[in-house]
């Protein structure tokens, strides 16, 4: 039992799978990271609409609004792969193995489209619009800091998964920035 405990404890805070192993963390590197961010953006802003319209037109009529995740989840697997097919027709030189379950398991698509179903169709295609845009936007500007960041001499404690952190964490700040952004 303490044996099981302990490989619980140390596989969610020692050795993280996403960020402490490169089962992660190789996803963050180029040119992969590109195909992850554009299939990515592309799910988020085709997702939102088409879950919008599945709940207007089904859900709410029947009366399941409630079930609304149980209907988004399996949604994104035929949208994932439309939008593999899509980066694979438009940018076929981009790798895009090992992209299908780093889809599938997308929760800002999946937050997008809970999110998206509550508006009005335009609100829920400039979510989708705007909330694909803005993946796109974070894992570019992450990848390309994590370039930086690896030409750099950064002392061994700091190297590896604290690095990833501090990274996140300063990216999470410089969009903060943005927060109010149009406020008078």
């Amino acid at each position: 039992m303490i044996e099981f405990i302990l490989t619980l404890l140390g596989a969610a805070l020692v050795n993280n799978l996403l960020l402490g192993l490169p089962l992660g963390a190789d996803s963050l590197r180029q040119p992969r990271s590109q195909a992850l961010a554009l299939a990515g953006g592309a799910l988020i802003a085709l997702g939102t609409p088409f879950a919008w319209l599945l709940d207007q037109f089904l859900l709410a009529p029947l009366g399941l609004g409630q079930l609304r995740l149980f209907f988004f989840l399996p949604l994104l697997a035929p949208l994932a792969w439309l939008c593999l097919q899509l980066l694979s027709r438009l940018r076929p030189a981009l790798p895009r193995d090992g992209l299908w379950p780093l889809l599938l398991a997308n929760g800002a698509a999946l937050g997008a489209m809970l999110l998206g179903s509550a508006g009005g169709f335009a609100a829920a295609l400039s979510l989708g619009i705007g909330g694909g845009f803005g993946f796109w936007l974070v894992l570019r500007l992450f990848d390309d800091l994590l370039q930086q960041v690896e030409e750099t001499d950064v002392p061994a404690p700091f190297r590896g998964t604290p690095m990833l952190l501090i990274c996140a964490g300063l990216m999470g700040l410089a969009f903060l920035g943005f927060n109010g952004m149009g406020a008078q």
